[in-house]
């Protein structure tokens, strides 16, 4: 898909490893109203900090991104870095460095070096093409193994609205944003308190949901961009109709990207859907459900392909949600596996270690507490989750 008005690209930069993808470029023909999510971690890199404060603007015309080195945690000469980054970008686009997002995925801690950037920067910009987004979906993969590409269209007053969105992300994957990227174009014609709104709900409903590792990550951003392309009638506060349909349209691509990065998950061979039905309130069936997703040993009984429902009523037990034992029910997929906190004997466990085998499932537990329920999605933890990790600087 293409998206009115907007080009990408992506260029081998050596900025970690020669002779791969590793600096990508996002361009609005004009200047677009661009909105964004970023880490909750108290540990925020150059970039992402460098952002938040251009953001508030509310306006952005490109996004500089680099894979191979997360530049966080480098000081004064991070952020100096940062800007020297996205002037060299501003330059080279004709201009204003305001104008220019950055974005690093990769190593913490170990200086960015510029040399990189204005080595590669006029090749970069020279490339910029509307069939550019798959080569920058490939440039920002860390230990991704596959690219993350999601698109959709929707009607606004009879217009059709084209949206499209590439993500990274494959370790320190956490609730409360993870070690991911997401840009997102859009050609919609729409103004900003309303789509500010609608990414941190989408994001809040998406990407906020999703665990690998439980761990959470520096440098974690999306950016949504809408250039106002297309011509549709203004999406606005007097237009509640249109807001819906592409807030929708929205959290559905978010959605895909989200659920593709639990897919590719580092080292996993499973994607889980953990489903807390029955709760007093969203925000403890939330809670339930985040602690199983990320129960280390829930998620490598999964991959043994063992229906061991113990480490699920366990692992429920020390969230903060409130609950009866002799009231949880727990089922995968639509074999139920435990009634009134009592398993239903070894057919039924035979039966749930075979969609255990399947490369995708959903475990619900119901609590029998209220009307509530929220979902979360997991992978399971394998071997190559520990292999991948013990030697990532390496």
């Amino acid at each position: 898909m293409q998206v009115k008005g907007f080009l990408a690209a992506a260029v081998p930069a050596g900025i970690r490893y020669a002779g791969r993808l590793d600096l990508g470029l996002i361009f609005s023909q004009t200047p677009a109203v661009t909105a964004g999510a970023f880490t909750t971690n108290k540990v925020k890199a150059a970039p992402v900090q460098l952002d938040m404060e251009r953001l508030r603007s509310g306006l952005a015309q490109a996004i500089l991104v680099n894979s191979g080195n997360a530049n966080a945690c480098t000081g004064k000469e991070g952020m100096d870095q940062a800007l020297a980054t996205g002037a060299l970008a501003a330059r080279e686009l004709g201009i204003d460095p305001s104008l220019v997002q950055v974005a690093s995925t990769g190593v913490i801690g170990q200086p960015l070096q510029l040399e990189p950037f204005a080595q590669a920067m006029p090749g970069l910009v020279a490339g910029l093409s509307p069939e550019g987004f798959e080569q920058l979906a490939q440039a920002i993969m860390t230990t991704d193994l596959v690219p993350k590409i999601a698109t959709a269209t929707v009607d606004i007053g009879g217009v059709e609205v084209s949206i499209l969105g590439i993500a990274k992300g494959s370790g320190m994957i956490m609730p409360d944003m993870a070690t991911m990227l997401c840009f997102v174009v859009t050609d919609a014609q729409i103004v900003f308190p309303v789509l500010n709104r609608l990414v941190k709900a989408g994001v809040g409903q998406t990407f906020n949901r999703i665990t690998v590792d439980g761990d959470t990550s520096t440098n974690d951003t999306v950016l949504v961009m809408a250039n106002g392309a297309a011509g549709n009638p203004w999406i606005d506060e007097d237009n509640l109709q249109a807001a819906t349909l592409f807030g929708d349209a929205l959290k559905g691509v978010f959605k895909e990207l989200a659920l593709k990065i639990v897919a590719d998950g580092e080292g996993a061979t499973k994607l889980v859907t953990i489903r807390i039905a029955g709760a007093r309130d969203e925000d403890e069936a939330l809670n339930a459900a985040q602690t199983i997703a990320n129960s280390a040993l829930v998620k490598t009984a999964f991959f043994g392909e063992d229906a061991n429902w113990g480490r699920i009523i366990a692992a429920l037990g020390r969230s903060e949600c409130t609950f009866d034992p002799q009231r949880v029910g727990i089922s995968f997929d639509d074999i139920s596996l435990v009634e009134n906190g009592v398993a239903l004997g070894a057919d039924r466990e035979a039966a749930a270690t075979a969609v255990l085998k399947q490369p995708r499932f959903t475990v619900t537990v119901h609590l029998g507490e209220g009307l509530a329920e929220a979902e979360v999605y997991t992978c399971d933890f394998s071997y190559d989750y520990v292999k991948i990790n013990a030697d990532y600087r390496s």
